[in-house]
């Protein structure tokens, strides 16, 4: 964004000369050969872009992209009729080879080849040439020349239009919402590199099982054992036997239920015994909650409404009919005993947990929070759906596409409560277990029967496929009409109560006050280096900037980028973004920077902020940080700290005091000496001191 800000009034300067610009080069794009190393087609775009910006008129850029790519062909076809004596083995841009693809695409597509042949980039001042060298008509030549270039000017002037109109939105877009979006697709991608090549990887692992088996088996004193222990490895047989559904596909059911199961008793034990899981929630929480953004809580409560129960029940009753009239009818009980199982055991773990909601809930719910009930029929619902399709779908391409849609809207479904904040990471977790263990007793039950007895084959009437094209639209409306009117009671985001401390140090001393920033999970980190008395948070963003911090980016599209480009080439960002710190569960509040000597991204000064419910006895609010250096980047996505964080406490205090910002400090006995690691594994070590620090 800021490279086309600082370019456009440059673009401005050319005025009319602009037009002769796209003109010439849309004549250079067309001309025989010339047009095959001209970029064209991309000035052309962006001509389209700076029109859109309101530097050029979309009408005259038409007329003088168009008439400059007619000359263009026009030129081509005189040139062709002057025979193949321009074209030479040894020459670099008149190859024979070239012109032997403008004939056989000539051959094959006749007159109507310079029509087609100019949006076909690579042969597009080629066919012109041939059109010459084989005696077309000039006239019928000339209709089709006239014709595709307004056509191919206007297309791409209007695309380039497009996206200069749209330049605003991208801006917003890139910002929270964006960086949400991206990360959700990207985690769509890898489920969909996982699920699309599981056939290949199956394969693989199937054939690397196979040898190691055969080399089990062969083994004498294997040979042996089996001999002497006759009884075990029948038992073995049939559990592994493929045939019986009593054999291997009851086995392994069994196996995924009692791992499920086993997982969903260790959440539970987590949630009773405040384990790590717990202490990560409130934190991911209130990452989200920094996150949050008005056009992704639409998004997102659009998603969450798919594992609405009025939603639910009405799909579920929609597929039933589906079910009845396929002659499916084996899965209609299973469908709905899935359903009814999951919810009501979902009900009975909200009754017996009595865990209440987020603080940062977007909206209020009148239930408990664990087990998440849109993440359990989310699991079970859905679950069952694409078990259906999955038995059903003969082509394997298919069977795949289901997988993947299912996978991506379950989680979907869960990550939508956790970013409206209705719900806990372990809760959402619970839930999909839970749904899990419903639907994998749904699937067990469904392939005994089918084992017993197998569906008979149905060719769908017209009839019938009308009916259920009818009910999958009547249920799509019934959606949107419900999200429409849907109004949830928006959640009054509470201010923490503000506490007068006679004595801000003394407030430390209470054990429920954290002295050191943590980690996701609750781990300790760097003790705080500051206690900060300012008036506002404006103060001390204005006293920073005076000690000359640069106060961090927020992490958007643009950011990001930047930051990674500036990592690559070792660039200065003075206000690149922050990875997260927490302190007392929460995301700090402010980030600020200051450059090395190596005035590059990937060293740097920083310190970050939170901002406390306590204030003094003036009126005056009380502010923690922690400051230290970046010397490197870790994993491409952080960075690795000096050792040494005393350092970087006293450079940021000596700028604070050069800057004339402070009224009074003194250095406090903290905590103790301590020698530990951050979050990435980096060490620090400290002296345990604190300056308090008054601002003017």
């Amino acid at each position: 964004m800021e490279f086309l800000n600082s370019f456009l009034p440059t673009f401005q300067h050319l005025g009319i000369w602009g037009y002769w610009v796209v003109a010439l080069v849309s004549l250079l794009e067309s001309l025989a050969f010339v047009g095959v190393v001209v970029p064209g087609a991309i000035v052309i775009v962006l001509a389209g872009f700076f029109s859109a910006q309101g530097y050029l008129d979309l009408g005259d850029l038409i007329w003088f992209a168009a008439i400059g790519a007619i000359l263009g062909d026009s030129l081509s076809y005189y040139l062709g009729t002057r025979g193949t004596k321009l074209f030479r083995a040894e020459n670099k841009f008149l190859k024979i080879s070239h012109l032997e693809k403008g004939e056989q695409f000539f051959r094959k597509h006749g007159n109507k080849s310079v029509f087609l042949g100019r949006f076909i980039g690579p042969i597009r001042p080629i066919v012109p040439f041939v059109a010459g060298l084989s005696k077309m008509n000039k006239w019928s030549f000339l209709l089709w020349n006239v014709t595709s270039a307004f056509l191919w000017a206007t297309t791409h002037l209007l695309l380039g239009y497009f996206f200069g109109g749209a330049i605003k939105t991208i801006e917003i877009w890139s910002s929270r919402t964006g960086i949400f979006l991206f990360s959700f697709f990207l985690l769509l991608v890898v489920i969909w590199l996982i699920v699309k090549k599981s056939g290949q990887l199956f394969h693989f692992l199937k054939s690397i099982l196979i040898s190691i088996k055969n080399a089990v088996i062969t083994n004498p004193d294997v040979e042996h054992f089996v001999k002497n222990h006759p009884t075990l490895f029948q038992f073995l047989e049939r559990r592994l036997n493929r045939e019986n559904f009593s054999g291997l596909p009851l086995t392994l059911l069994f196996i995924a239920f009692a791992y499920v199961l086993s997982l969903f008793f260790g959440i539970i034990q987590d949630i009773i015994t405040s384990d790590v899981i717990v202490a990560a929630d409130m934190r991911v929480a209130n990452l989200l909650f920094a996150f949050r953004d008005t056009e992704l809580v639409k998004i997102f409560t659009w998603i969450t409404l798919l594992g609405k129960w009025q939603i639910v029940i009405s799909a579920t009753v929609v597929l039933s009919l589906i079910l009845w009239l396929w002659k499916k009818r084996i899965y209609l009980l299973l469908l709905w005993v899935t359903i009814i199982g999951s919810g009501l055991f979902n009900s009975l773990g909200k009754l017996a947990f009595h865990r209440p909601r987020p603080d940062v809930a977007w909206y209020i719910e009148d239930s408990f929070s664990f087990p998440s009930g849109h993440a359990t029929i989310a699991i079970a619902f859905y679950g069952f759906l694409v078990y259906i399709l999955f038995r059903q779908i003969k082509n394997w391409k298919y069977k795949i596409n289901a997988l993947f849609f299912g996978i991506t809207l379950i989680l979907a479904i869960g990550l939508s409560r956790l970013y409206l904040g209705v719900h806990f990471l372990s809760d959402v977790w619970g839930g999909y277990l839970l749904g899990a263990l419903w639907l994998l007793i749904g699937i067990t039950i469904s392939e005994w029967l089918q084992h017993r007895k197998p569906l008979l084959s149905f060719t769908a009437t017209q009839k019938t496929k009308i009916v259920v094209s009818v009910l999958i639209l009547a249920e799509l409306a019934f959606y949107v009409n419900f999200a429409l009117h849907y109004n949830p009671p928006i959640a009054r985001q509470e201010t923490p109560s503000v506490i007068v401390a006679a004595n801000v140090l003394d407030v430390f001393g209470d054990k429920q006050i954290s002295h050191f920033t943590e980690t996701l999970i609750g781990e300790q980190q760097e003790p705080l280096s500051f206690v900060v008395i300012a008036k506002s948070d404006q103060l001390l963003a204005d006293a920073m900037q005076k000690a000359s911090w640069y106060r961090a980016d927020s992490a958007t599209f643009v950011s990001v980028a930047k930051l990674a480009k500036s990592a690559i080439l070792k660039e200065n960002y003075p206000t690149a973004p922050m990875t997260p710190s927490f302190w007392n569960a929460k995301v700090h509040d402010f980030g600020f920077e200051k450059p090395t000597e190596a005035q590059n991204v990937r060293e740097r000064h920083h310190a970050r902020f939170w901002r406390t419910q306590f204030e003094t006895q003036d009126g005056n609010r009380v502010y923690v940080g922690t400051a230290s250096q970046d010397v490197g980047v870790k994993w491409l996505i952080t960075h690795t700290i000096k050792p040494d964080i005393d350092t970087e406490k006293e450079l940021l205090f000596s700028d604070l005091e050069s800057a004339g910002v402070i009224s009074s400090f003194t250095k406090e006995k903290f905590v103790e000496p301590t020698l530990g690691t951050n979050f990435s594994g980096d060490q620090f070590f400290t002296d345990g001191n604190t300056y308090l620090i008054y601002l003017k």
